[in-house]
């Protein structure tokens, strides 16, 4: 396979598995071509590499950024902005860990908050079975919640060592 051909494929790859994570396909894929791209790439450039339209791109850099994954660059003399994919596997992975802990644990952690301290009659099944289920499930919220704030703040040959130790 050529090295063309390759990024093609890379860049579909990655696409397809944003989606399954519930993340704009496109967005997956400009990603992609920034991960793979040496230098820092302009909106046209994208464009054109993606064929998408302008619209489509400016919203997906825009979500990018959001997300912390991309950064955008000047270059001295020049109008158009460029932009740039950290290229640390590590950092991504914790980026994104940070961003989906803010966008879908957090609102869940608070709302298992709030139902766990629902008041009733320990007697009634009916109770007993909500409440129990809503303390299962916050307290395995909760663990994971600290799991990934071991992640965001640990080295990655740390990390890796220790859940490598769990399976041993």
């Amino acid at each position: 396979m050529e090295l063309a051909e390759a990024k093609k494929k890379f860049i579909e790859t990655w696409g397809k598995l944003g989606s399954e994570w519930g993340i704009n396909r496109t967005m997956a894929q400009v990603h992609a071509l920034l991960l793979i791209s040496p230098e820092a790439l302009t909106t046209e450039e994208i464009m054109e590499t993606l064929s998408i339209s302008r619209g489509n791109a400016n919203m997906t850099l825009r979500d990018l950024m959001g997300w912390g994954l991309i950064e955008k660059q000047h270059k001295a003399g020049e109008r158009k902005e460029y932009f740039y994919a950290d290229k640390d596997t590590w950092n991504i992975a914790r980026q994104v860990a940070k961003e989906r802990r803010k966008r879908e644990l957090d609102p869940v952690l608070k709302a298992l908050d709030e139902l766990t301290k629902v008041e009733g009659d320990v007697n009634d099944p009916e109770y007993k079975t909500f409440n129990k289920s809503v303390t299962d499930i916050n307290k395995l919220a909760k663990n994971v919640d600290r799991t990934l704030d071991t992640m965001l703040k640990a080295e990655e040959s740390w990390f890796w060592g220790s859940i490598f130790k769990i399976f041993k």
